[in-house]
């Protein structure tokens, strides 16, 4: 843990420790005290329009949400009197009154606005929750006459501006042409997950935040649940940002503020912890007031558990279990190690380098599929196996399967895969394949391992890759690449297996399920179409060829010869 005395801005390294205390999982920040007691004081008089009786939210709101109110609105650096959180990122369960909540603090920010005709924007993803959350600031404005002197509501644009200055704030649904004319000063996204699956949410975000340079400044405050799918696009950055500067390594002088409610990784992981309806409440700091413990608990039991895939989305969306590597009881095995057995530092061709042989394993289907090559290399030191992957995909599969698009854009961002047309994937495929030959660690026989179903390309590729007919050796998926799926479990465990932590592959962990057949098991999809599991196959492949103790062509005594002379 790092030492109290010297902590980052924003480091939080108690916070499993502060969630268990009930307490607020965020970092104490300095604040203004007047402009502080201000917002608060707003706040707390605005009233909830959709429950009985209409509670203030002096009443009905939760302290935790208070904290970030003036965490938000009011910090302030004690020596230069500037502002400290320009931008928030709040990760808390689903039914904690977020889009309520961030609907009044919307209206408190406007009221605390002194500067004339600006822009502020409230963002969601969809049209019903950009409709609940204008409802919900329009409803808390109309109960109250003074506000209704202070705000004009214009329903039909859904904007509601402060009379005084004639700054505005616009309740939208997320789309690429959101920010238009000036740059807002202060925005509000509401559900972030679900801009992962969004294209170009990364190029709106960085247009959004271009106001945070300028002399008068720009706000952002992120809150959202867990997404239903293994982090993507733009909420992946957003949280593993987050994370890094709550664990006190996201650098000295950051502006994001974490509040993450979520249990820590190893509990995540650890499903008869999460299970278990006595550990839920930390995570629920609005448990009691819009969250009934007894109906959550049946609502568990009568619909969170109906099968596997219904228990992960429960899961993520009430507990913010994150979807990906080891979750799922269904998932395969070696999943839960593949973390643990990563290696930053291996690229291909530092692979081929350390490696005495090297096996390759190829799998593809049609154009929405991905086509994965997996290099499988046998270290000549420890002999432990090192593995690297790489997957190619058709242009087309970001129109056709437009809920992974942003998923593969990252994949292309981090080099793990080319997207192109055939052309580009043949050229890109070959080139591979001649780098690995080049290296003379092929073995003259079953070096490649193909399913021949629909692989009528990757043969022609292979043969312009310079892969004799001998070399290759067809492996039809299914209970025949069952020795590959216990081996790699097995040496994943034992930590003799090492991959070049790609997250490509972690996403494609996350995507595998096993199925009995038979006698036997064996690796599909966890998803229909969306879930690709390609590259998973061909490492399987190559496993089952390096498990048959290969030799490479390239002499021992040349290697010698090379190294002495480099």
């Amino acid at each position: 843990m790092l030492s109290t005395e010297a902590l980052p801005r924003f480091a939080c390294p108690d916070w499993w420790e502060r969630i268990q205390a009930g307490q607020i999982p965020m970092a104490d920040v300095p604040l203004n005290a007047a402009k502080a007691a201000k917002a608060l004081a707003f706040f707390n008089r605005l009233r909830l329009p959709d429950v009985t009786g209409n509670p203030p939210m002096s009443e009905a709101c939760g302290e935790w949400f208070k904290d970030i109110l003036v965490a938000f609105l009011a910090s302030e650096d004690p020596v230069t009197k500037r502002r400290l959180v320009w931008e928030l990122l709040c990760m808390v369960p689903k039914k904690n009154s977020k889009t309520t909540y961030v609907a009044a603090l919307g209206l408190t920010a406007l009221f605390m606005e002194e500067a004339p005709n600006r822009q502020m924007l409230l963002v969601a993803p969809s049209q019903n929750i950009s409709e609940r959350c204008f409802e919900q600031a329009q409803g808390m404005i109309r109960l109250d006459k003074k506000l209704d002197a202070i705000f004009k509501v214009q329903d039909h644009l859904k904007c509601i501006t402060r009379r005084k200055t004639g700054t505005k704030l616009d309740v939208k649904t997320f789309d690429t042409t959101i920010v238009t004319g000036e740059i807002p000063i202060l925005t509000i996204i509401d559900e972030l997950h679900e801009l992962g699956k969004k294209a170009k949410a990364a190029a709106v975000m960085q247009q959004i935040r271009g106001g945070g340079i300028t002399m008068q400044g720009g706000q952002v405050l992120m809150i959202t649940t867990q997404s239903d799918e293994p982090p993507a696009g733009i909420w992946r950055t957003e949280l593993k940002k987050a994370r890094a500067i709550r664990d006190g390594v996201g650098g000295p002088n950051p502006i994001l503020l974490p509040v993450l409610y979520e249990y820590p990784q190893g509990l995540q992981r650890d499903q008869d912890y999460w299970r278990d309806v006595d550990h839920w409440a930390p995570l629920l700091p609005n448990l009691g007031r819009s969250i009934d413990p007894q109906r959550l608990a049946e609502d568990y039991q009568n619909n969170g558990k109906v099968n596997e895939e219904a228990e992960q989305i429960w899961a993520s969306q009430h507990l913010n279990i994150e979807i990906g590597v080891g979750l799922g009881a269904d998932g395969w095995r070696g999943a839960d190690f593949w973390e643990a057995a990563g290696d930053p530092t291996l690229t291909l061709e530092s692979l081929l380098q350390r490696c005495e042989v090297v096996t390759m394993g190829a799998d593809g289907g049609g154009l929405d599929d991905l086509l994965g090559l997996a290099v499988i290399g046998r270290d000549r030191v420890t002999r432990e196996w090192l593995s690297w992957c790489h997957a190619f995909a058709d242009p087309k599969v970001l129109e056709r399967r437009k809920e992974i698009a942003s998923v593969l854009r990252d994949f292309e961002t981090e080099r793990s895969l080319t997207i192109g047309d055939g052309a580009k994937r043949h050229a890109g495929f070959v080139a591979l394949v001649r780098q690995v030959k080049a290296s003379g660690l092929l073995p003259q026989k079953d070096a490649v391992g193909v399913d021949p179903n629909n692989a009528a390309a990757v043969f022609e590729a292979l043969a312009e890759g310079g892969i004799e007919p001998a070399q290759i050796r067809r492996l039809m998926q299914g209970p025949a690449l069952a020795p590959a799926m216990y081996g790699l479990e097995l040496k994943l465990d034992d930590g003799t297996f090492w991959h070049a932590e790609q997250l490509l592959m972690a996403w494609v962990m996350g995507n595998a399920k096993v199925e009995p057949r038979g006698n036997h098991l064996m690796i599909t999809k966890q998803i229909s179409g969306r879930a690709k599991i390609d590259p998973l196959i061909a490492l399987f492949e190559a496993a089952i060829l390096m498990s048959w103790n290969p030799q490479g062509t390239l002499d021992i005594s040349d290697f010698l010869k090379n190294a002495v002379m480099a």
